[in-house]
This record gives structure tokens, C-alpha cells and sequence, in this order.
């Protein structure tokens, strides 16, 4: 018997309803139906009341949790696709973000966001928002790349009083299984070095991290490398300290993300090893991203559009021979 990456979603969710009369859950089709992706199945029936359906209105859903949560509650809102949470980008980045800075009352509200890509999907439901949102004060975003993670960093998302923008990969939902989940959990805010090396670098999160670790398991057999992959676990609160050690013992970066290139996460870890890091770096620092093209829905090409443990080989053996 194993848990699965949304196993661990769904338990976090029952955990957090049971022991937290505050807690309810509001998204479209997430009641009877137990949501698109069966994130929150059955938990309707064990909670009468408290798993909602909403109309199809991101902007109202978001607009009625900032009002729920001002009030006291811990509203868990779920995103049917993180790419239809722009429409509600509005109250989550002018509302919600700002309110605690203007008024001193806070807004604890999670908003799950299925992010990412998977075969077939195409470019209205395959997107990576964690950079749109890190943009913005006031905003904690998480990306769980673990089992264990995706249980423990929502428990923690919705216990704090600053809004929350919960990234879980899709591609991770059923593919990702671990035996339990684990009690060892970090805070948000602190990475994990998920496989030790010390010839480069590779600062990671969300699914990007098994990409990378594949990577680095393959240049391991065909020459012997060592690559350590630092898994970021959140993007806001980020932490640098971390990614500058790890720097520190191989002299190389690579940042890799799935998110589109321009800009975002992997230009800000890059930017801040330069900033604060240049002395350490025995290489000029490198970022791997998706390609600069909206997502394509053939599983060929999204294949081609994403960072694979092939690319990244490619990547790495050009910042090993430099």
C-alpha cells in the first residue's frame, strides 16, 4: 500500500477539516464530484456543509474567501486548473496580498493551483503562475515536489495567516507514491538537498526535481559526476542561504524550472548567486526553463517544450566543461 502525491493533498484537506472547525473547502465541482482531479473525493459526505461548491467564477470564489477569511475562517480554495486562476488575479494579488499591509487584519486563505503540465494538455491547462504570484507582496507560494511535502506544506499553508499559493503538479498526482508520509518535514521557507554532489549545482522545484535527480543519476553512470539538486520546496519565502552553500561546494549553478523562460524563479536564484554568490561560481551560471512558446497539446511536442532529463544532461555537461 502506497500514498500517492494526491493522496497526500486529500488527507492534509480531511486532517485540516476535522481537527479545524475554521477550515472549509470552496471550487467548482469539488463536492459531489470530489473535483477534477478526486483531490477532495468523498470529503463532502464526511463534512456536510463544509465542501462547496462555487459557481464558475474564479473572481467571485477568491472575493468570498478574502471576506471569509477577514471574518476568521481558513477557506481552501481549489483552482480546477492554475491557469484559470488569472481570472482571478485581481482579488488574490490587490485583495487578498495587500489587505494585512492596509489594515492590519490578516487574510489566511490557501488557494490550491494544479499547476504544470502533462501529455495531451495543451496551453489553457498546463501552465506553471508560481512567478506571477511570487511577483507580489504579501503572497507565501509553495511548490511541493514530495509525498510528504505536498501533506505537511498544506497543513502549514493554511495554519498561517498570510495568503497562500498552494502549486501541486499534476503530472505528479498519481505517478508520484511513497511508502508514508514521512514526519521529517522542513518549514516553508527552507530547501532540501535532495541528492548530494559537489561538482555542480542544480536548484530545482516542483516536478523539476525528479527531471533533475534522473539527470544527475544518468551523468553519475556515464562519467562519474556528482550533481547536487537543491529542491527551492517554496519560491517565496526563498531560500538563498541554502542555494549559496550548495554553490559554495561545487562552483557551478544550473537553475531549472518548467515555468517559461522569460524571467521568474530561475532568473531570480540566478540573479541573487550573482549578486551575493559571484565569488563562489567557477562557471558562468546557467538556466534551463520551457520554451518561449505557449504549451502544445501534442505529447511529442510538450515533450520537446519542457526541460527533460536529456536536456538537462546537455546543460550540465556545457557548465561541467567550461
Amino acid at each position: 500500500m502506497s500514498v500517492t502525491y494526491v493522496d497526500a493533498i486529500r488527507e492534509a484537506q480531511e486532517k485540516l477539516l476535522r481537527e479545524d472547525p475554521r477550515v472549509f473547502l470552496y471550487g467548482q465541482d469539488i463536492s459531489k464530484f470530489g473535483g477534477a482531479f478526486k483531490a477532495t473525493k468523498g470529503l463532502a459526505e464526511e463534512f456536510p456543509g463544509r465542501v462547496l461548491d462555487s459557481p464558475i467564477s474564479e473572481d467571485a470564489m477568491i472575493g468570498m474567501a478574502v471576506g471569509a477569511a477577514i471574518e476568521g475562517m481558513r477557506p481552501i480554495i481549489e483552482m480546477q486548473f492554475a491557469d484559470f486562476s488569472s481570472i482571478a488575479f485581481n482579488q488574490i494579488v490587490n485583495q487578498a496580498a495587500t489587505h494585512f499591509y492596509r489594515t492590519g487584519v490578516p487574510v489566511p486563505l490557501t488557494v490550491r493551483l494544479p499547476s504544470g503540465g502533462t501529455p495531451g494538455s495543451g496551453p489553457f491547462h498546463s501552465q506553471s503562475m508560481e512567478a506571477l504570484y511570487a511577483h507580489y507582496p504579501g503572497l507565501i507560494v509553495v511548490t511541493p515536489a514530495t509525498v510528504s511535502d505536498a501533506y505537511h506544506m498544506l497543513l502549514e499553508s493554511v495554519a498561517l495567516d498570510d495568503p497562500v499559493v498552494y502549486c501541486e503538479h499534476k503530472f505528479l498526482y498519481r505517478w508520484l507514491k511513497a511508502p508514508r508520509i514521512n514526519g521529517d518535514q522542513l518549514p516553508i521557507g527552507k530547501a532540501r538537498i535532495t541528492r548530494p554532489g559537489k561538482h555542480a549545482t542544480v536548484v530545482a522545484y516542483s516536478a523539476m526535481v525528479h527531471e533533475a535527480v534522473r539527470a544527475a543519476d544518468r551523468l553519475k553512470e556515464q562519467g562519474g559526476w556528482e550533481i547536487e539538486v537543491v529542491d527551492l520546496r517554496s519560491v517565496k519565502p526563498l531560500d538563498i542561504d541554502t542555494v549559496l552553500a550548495s554553490v559554495a561546494r561545487t562552483g557551478r549553478l544550473l537553475a531549472l524550472g518548467e515555468a517559461f523562460p522569460w524571467g521568474g524563479v530561475t532568473a531570480e536564484v540566478i540573479s541573487r548567486v550573482c549578486t551575493d554568490g559571484f565569488h563562489l561560481l567557477d562557471a558562468p551560471p546557467r538556466r534551463l526553463n520551457s520554451r518561449d512558446t505557449p504549451v502544445p497539446y501534442h505529447p511529442k511536442l510538450w515533450a520537446a517544450h519542457r526541460p527533460t532529463p536529456e536536456t538537462i544532461c546537455i546543460a550540465l555537461r556545457e557548465l561541467l566543461s567550461f
